[in-house]
């Protein structure tokens, strides 16, 4: 596993107060994780955090970023957003951003796993009786 560079020390250090937060490396970047779900996303420097459609507008009217890859040569926008630039280095500011990424993990979490969720069984259609032709 790959030694956790200065950054990603010091965001996890900067979210303390949000609780045990685990870094893991992954796909060249780490992935920040808080109750056994990813909510955060370090890469090249930059710490993006969880959104859905109850969050993404408040990091859109703070000016935030998504996180986008480029996939066949097209880009890819991610449900990852950069913190707005006046958290991203105050844990104050930062801790209301980072618990908004946690709860869009767990209805994230949520939401798959009532896809997940197995249907109530139909009864099976009663057998019909044949009727042979006279």
């Amino acid at each position: 596993m790959p030694r956790m560079d200065s950054f990603v020390e010091y965001t996890v250090e900067l979210l303390e107060p949000l609780g045990p937060v685990q870094a893991r490396s992954m796909f060249g970047g780490w992935g920040l994780y808080f109750g056994g779900r990813m909510f955060g996303l370090i890469i090249q420097g930059q710490l993006y955090l969880k959104t859905d459609d109850v969050t993404r507008p408040a990091f859109e009217a703070e000016g935030c970023r998504p996180f986008i890859y480029q996939s066949r040569g097209k880009e890819q926008p991610m449900s990852y957003w950069t913190p707005p630039a006046d958290a991203e280095d105050d844990g104050r500011r930062l801790l209301p951003w980072a618990r908004r990424a946690v709860e869009a993990s767990n209805r994230a979490a949520m939401k798959k796993a009532a896809k997940k969720a197995p249907a109530a069984k139909k009864a099976p259609a009663a057998k019909r009786k044949r009727v042979k032709p006279s």
